[in-house]
């Protein structure tokens, strides 16, 4: 009875056919796994390349001088100006002002999910916190339009009806979740040995949260940062509904303004005929907007390398 109860179990070799068949299917299976892990850079591959082509059609016929030393973008006019910094200036405008809500905010709600509140509390915040996420981004900019804009219109009468301070804010609540996310988790994975050493040595709950934790999960925070900037960046409809579309250098966040992606959508929507140097234009934008935000994802990424590095 004691043998029948504790027999050993079989060998996973007594049978060849049945081991092959095991190593096709793991084989089939690896197979799968990489085809669709190849789906993500295939597919970058073919959003560069169709930029590439048209970008370098696009400089056969407008000279890098007159698309980086210009102060003018007016490539749907009589009088083309090909100077793309006016749409420069107007994303980076609009993402300053984004972050300049969206990361005390975040930080904030990160250290206090992280330091002060009880598990019970911090399962309960997280979610509603993360909802912001879930909303339409054409909900933020009709909300940008028809409630940020008459608050401000109302404390600043020359603020125009489109202007970059009412997308800036609506973005900022819009990234407020990824940065309070992400910072929260880079936050939580800081070892407890530093935070009960500066215990030790009589700190109070608030100075371990600002003076020892910040300081020491700053590599990720300053990583949430960065893509949290690159997605203000790249945002689309915000900036399309309520930044405007008139393309100028002004650091006034109370005019209107024209983003980089609000110029894409205007042309993309519009009755540009296909092949045009004005059709050519938005590729020669997005490739402007594509290195920008791959700048950040790249400074983002090595930030938060180093941070695995430390706390692994």
């Amino acid at each position: 009875m004691i043998a029948n109860r504790y027999r050993l179990p079989s060998s996973p070799f007594r049978s060849d056919g049945l081991h092959q068949r095991r190593k096709w299917e793991e084989r089939a299976v690896k197979a799968i796994l990489l085809l669709l892990a190849l789906v993500s850079v295939l597919t970058t591959l073919g959003i560069i390349y169709v930029l590439f082509q048209e970008t370098v059609l696009f400089f056969r016929q407008v000279s890098f001088a007159q698309f980086f030393l210009d102060t003018r973008w007016t490539p749907l006019f009589l009088s083309k100006r090909f100077g793309i910094w006016p749409l420069v200036n107007g994303t980076v405008l609009v993402a300053t002002g984004a972050m300049m809500v969206a990361l005390p905010l975040g930080l904030l709600a990160a250290i206090f999910m992280s330091e002060f509140a009880n598990e019970r509390v911090r399962r309960i915040l997280k979610p509603f916190l993360e909802v912001l996420a879930g909303v339409p981004t054409v909900v933020y900019g009709y909300f940008a339009l028809t409630f940020i804009t008459p608050i401000l219109r109302a404390i600043f009468p020359q603020t125009q009806i489109f202007n970059a301070a009412s997308a800036a804010i609506a973005m900022g609540f819009m990234i407020l979740p990824m940065v309070a996310s992400l910072s929260e988790d880079a936050l939580y994975a800081v070892p407890n040995s530093l935070r009960e050493a500066a215990y030790a040595l009589g700190a109070t709950r608030w100075e371990v949260a600002t003076q020892v934790v910040v300081p020491a999960a700053l590599s990720g925070i300053a990583a949430a940062f960065i893509l949290a900037i690159s997605r203000a960046v790249g945002e689309t409809m915000i900036v399309a509904i309520a930044a405007g579309q008139q393309p100028k250098l002004t650091l006034n966040p109370l005019e209107s303004i024209e983003t980089m992606t609000a110029y894409i959508v205007q042309v993309s929507l519009g009755d540009t005929p296909h092949g045009t140097l004005e059709y050519q234009t938005i590729f020669a934008v997005g490739m402007m907007l594509f290195l920008m935000t791959l700048g950040m994802n790249v400074a983002s990424h090595l930030l938060a390398r180093r941070f695995r590095e430390v706390y692994e």
